[in-house]
């Protein structure tokens, strides 16, 4: 990361950071040095690609090898990859081109919702992304653990056992209270945190390349029967191949509207655009050739019964101690850095939202710092109640844990895309007007792949993590009818909703009642 700036931190988007009124000195004296200091606390474009790429790469690069290995062939995870490029694309374009024509609208996805289709699908979207990423920090946590069963062989083993969870915990309160600070309290943390994470993944990188063998790589290219023998290419079976992959990409790409979600604090909506490009192409390139290379050196099936994180074991194998040492460690710095940037992230959305009546107001509040303390308490809370439950969860913790996370996630970006369809629709604007670099057809044709991706992700997703998004989707909207109610809608709680959203509301209740027994019945959770 070149900046060295606190704004460089996810943390930007805490409007504190961002002036209040204009400085005294500056109004009707024609002086120009407070907007110049105004615009250095924005987030420049570096800082920009510093929060996407942050916010994006985590953990699960360690481990994609293995998570891709476990459903896809080589050929099959190509495909996958082209699929999910294109289909993430478009997501990302989506924002890229709606930073630019409503540049009014500030903080993203859960502003787009609530301007496009009302308070009550805002509202599912502020509460359906903060929830889905607190999940994401239980799977950082499940990770970060499952590490440290390294160091400590048997102690922490799949990362959700007992002394996991306690671990877990203490990481998360620690958290808390860093995240209480205010974004100058990460900034030190964040820089070594990008190094920590991408230094390994290189470093592994150029070292598998030197062993890949490309007769490898293409034997049982479509993958292997269970008789042994190598597979020819079948769409039937290939595709549904690549769907057991797509909540593993889906999962890998949360946070590539990083720049989005900051975009209030950015100097330019410009450089949100870009950020988001440049972000998404570095991480696709990374990605892919992490994911594909260890195909050319072990064979699908070794891969897939590899231990967490499965990079780790690749090098500890090929190189020796000092690279899986390496891999861990670059796992646990890259946790704990990308765990800060999403606290000081996951914090905005209630904060705004209660700004605009469909939250609580206590999630308004503030510390002296300028840190949404009441919405970091009550993250906190959440993750610590998911860490418990995560001690039951039945079958891979981890793959769980990030199952959830991309199935919450996908009306998120689902609804950005059709309000982009509605805006481009609905709404004049001519490219070079404004500052606005893209074309009507281009909004259109970006606002309906991302649309028809979208539904391809919640298709792929398979019944069981459906239901329980739909349960956690469901238990939420007490938080909404408290909110309207103290925004000054008392009385006859129907009122608070228009009625597109009565039905609306009545089928996430059913689907989440349906859901949860669905869940239970299924085995997800054991007792």
């Amino acid at each position: 990361m070149a900046e060295t700036k606190s704004t460089t931190v996810a943390a930007p988007a805490s409007p504190s950071n961002a002036p209040t009124k204009a400085p005294t000195a500056s109004i009707g004296t024609g002086k120009k040095p407070a907007k110049r200091s105004a615009d250095a606390k924005k987030v420049g474009l570096i800082g920009l690609i510093a929060i996407v790429i942050s916010a994006m790469v985590g953990g699960g690069i360690y481990d994609l090898p293995q998570n891709m290995a476990a459903s896809a062939s080589a050929g099959s995870q190509i495909i996958a990859w082209a699929i999910t490029g294109v289909g993430i694309w478009f997501i990302a374009n989506t924002f890229r081109v709606l930073a630019q024509v409503k540049p009014d609208l500030k903080n993203g996805l859960y502003t787009y919702a609530e301007r496009g289709f009302g308070k009550f699908v805002g509202f599912l979207i502020a509460y359906g992304y903060w929830i889905c990423n607190c999940f994401a920090l239980v799977a950082y946590g499940v990770l970060i653990m499952s590490t440290m069963d390294y160091f400590f062989p048997g102690m922490f083993e799949g990362g959700n056992n007992w002394p996991s969870i306690i671990g877990a915990t203490v990481i998360t309160w620690a958290m808390l209270w860093l995240a209480l600070r205010g974004s100058k309290s990460g900034a030190f943390i964040n820089i070594i945190g990008t190094i920590g994470k991408i230094l390994p993944v290189l470093v592994f990188l150029v070292l598998i390349i030197t062993i890949f063998q490309f007769g490898m790589f293409v034997d049982a290219f479509w993958g292997v029967a269970k008789d042994g023998h190598a597979l020819t290419f079948n769409f039937g079976d290939v595709m549904n191949q690549v769907s057991g992959t797509m909540l593993v990409t889906l999962w890998l790409f949360i946070g590539i509207e990083g720049a989005v979600v900051v975009s209030g604090e950015a100097r330019s909506q410009n450089d949100v655009a870009k950020a988001t490009t440049i972000g998404y192409l570095i991480i696709l390139v990374l990605y892919v050739l992490v994911s594909l290379l260890p195909l050319g050196v072990y064979t699908q099936a070794e891969i897939a019964g590899m231990s967490d994180p499965s990079m780790a074991a690749i090098m500890q194998q090929k190189f020796g101690a000092w690279g899986a040492v390496m891999v861990n460690v670059g796992v646990i710095i890259s946790v704990l850095s990308s765990w800060l940037v999403w606290m000081l992230m996951l914090g905005q959305m209630p904060l705004f939202a209660a700004r605009d009546g469909i939250f609580p107001k206590k999630f308004t509040k503030q510390n002296s710092k300028g840190a949404p303390s009441y919405s970091l308490l009550w993250t906190t809370i959440i993750i610590q109640v998911l860490l418990i439950l995560c001690h039951f969860t039945s079958g891979n913790a981890w793959n769980t844990m990030i199952s959830i996370t991309s199935v919450m996630a996908m009306p998120c970006y689902l609804i950005c895309a059709l309000f982009l369809w509605k805006v481009a629709v609905k709404e004049p604007w001519k490219k070079g007007e404004n500052g606005v670099r893209f074309s009507k057809t281009n909004g259109l044709v970006t606002g309906i792949i991302g649309t028809i991706f979208g539904l391809y992700l919640i298709y792929a997703a398979g019944l069981n993590y459906l239901m329980i998004a739909a349960f956690v989707y469901a238990i939420g909207i007490p938080i909404f009818i408290v909110g309207r109610w103290q925004a000054g809608q008392k009385g006859n709680i129907l009122k608070m909703f228009t009625t597109p959203e009565k039905i609306l509301c009545a089928i996430v209740i059913v689907l989440g009642i349906v859901g949860i027994i669905y869940s239970i019945s299924s085995g997800v959770f054991t007792a």
